[in-house]
């Protein structure tokens, strides 16, 4: 039987590549090196002139078209969550199974938490773009206190910190502040008392944690049920002291009554790494405002995420060589009947 080929327009490590291609042909072109992501059309042709019948994809909408246009025997997704990078429905119908990555850069994301966190409590962003200003000119004692006044912050130990969304993220979120000495209150009507205490998490609504938290960073899913979930009255419950985080979703909160609330100072300051409108450049809106940090949605851009993901879809592509079933199937019915 001739070898299998793979087309793959994921970042992958080297290593995951050099024991993929013990087994398979690879077709390596990865969107972070040729800097584009092909359309639907473009798709389809470079799996047929690539002969690939195996496809790896992270931004790159694997669509009905797509699925009918190729002959693909097994398709991969780099994302925790792929329902909107593919057509289920019909890859399950065509019999293509899809395997994906979930969890691939829940500690990244959870790190980036923590130092934007901290970046907003001890002012380090405010003090850096300061500095670089030209702004700052200290020629006496009085405006050496004048500065270091403005400069001084919070320290993480002992605040309330509010989670909404104790997922994998936000579990791991969790974990780490509880090395810093925070107290932490989870709202998650999904997940069960004990993974809220093995954290050292107070259950409470979602209402409790605005009002109570130091801070608050959100890491609940996109969905209809969180859609909209942090809009005005939300923000309106807050501290005018709070921060809020939001690496999670755009949906979740409403960019508008959070950024009048920062511009206002209704509330003392956020961290965003996700937006309505991406990617983000340098005439995004909330670059104007000194008590947010802005970050390009580089919640995963990390190489370890790059690794974990690479090797989950390596072992379940040799997983489905094997004849075995792949882990991380998101249709296993494709599975069960295709056995």
């Amino acid at each position: 039987m001739p070898r299998r080929r793979a087309l793959i327009t994921a970042n992958f490590s080297r290593s995951a590549l050099e024991k993929l291609s013990a087994h398979v042909d690879v077709v390596y072109k990865p969107w972070g090196e040729t800097k584009r992501v092909l359309s639907e059309v473009e798709l389809v042709e470079e799996l047929h002139s690539s002969g690939a019948s195996i496809l790896v994809v992270e931004l790159e909408h694997v669509s009905g078209e797509v699925l009918e246009g190729a002959k693909l025997e097994l398709v991969g997704i780099c994302r925790n969550d792929p329902r909107r990078s593919v057509d289920l429905e019909v890859a399950t119908a065509r019999g293509v199974p899809v395997i994906y990555t979930p969890g691939r850069n829940y500690n990244a994301v959870a790190e980036l938490t923590v130092a934007v966190m901290l970046a907003l409590l001890r002012k380090v962003v405010y003090a850096d773009r300061l500095l670089r200003s030209g702004k700052v000119a200290v020629s006496s004692t009085e405006d050496f206190a004048e500065y270091y006044n403005a400069y001084r912050g919070w320290e993480l130990r002992g605040k309330i910190v509010g989670i909404i969304g104790l997922g994998k993220i936000g579990f791991r979120v969790a974990q780490l502040l509880r090395a810093f000495g925070a107290r932490i209150l989870v709202y998650d009507p999904h997940v069960d008392e004990e993974r809220v205490s093995s954290v050292g998490g107070e259950r409470v609504d979602l209402d409790t944690l605005l009002r109570s938290s130091d801070i608050i960073t959100v890491h609940a899913p996109p969905s209809p049920e969180t859609a909209g979930m942090i809009g005005r009255r939300e923000i309106e419950l807050m501290k005018p002291t709070a921060f809020l985080l939001n690496l999670a979703n755009p949906v979740v909160v409403d960019e508008d009554a959070l950024y009048e609330a920062l511009k206002s100072r209704r509330i003392a300051g956020a961290a965003l790494d996700v937006f309505t409108e991406e990617p983000v450049d340098s005439a995004n809106r909330f670059l104007e405002l000194d008590n947010v940090v802005v970050t390009p949605h580089i919640g995963g851009n990390t190489f370890e995420t790059i690794e974990r993901q690479s090797w989950m879809i390596t072992e379940d592509i040799l997983r489905f060589l094997r004849g075995e079933r792949p882990r991380f199937l998101l249709n296993p019915k494709v599975w069960r009947s295709g056995s």
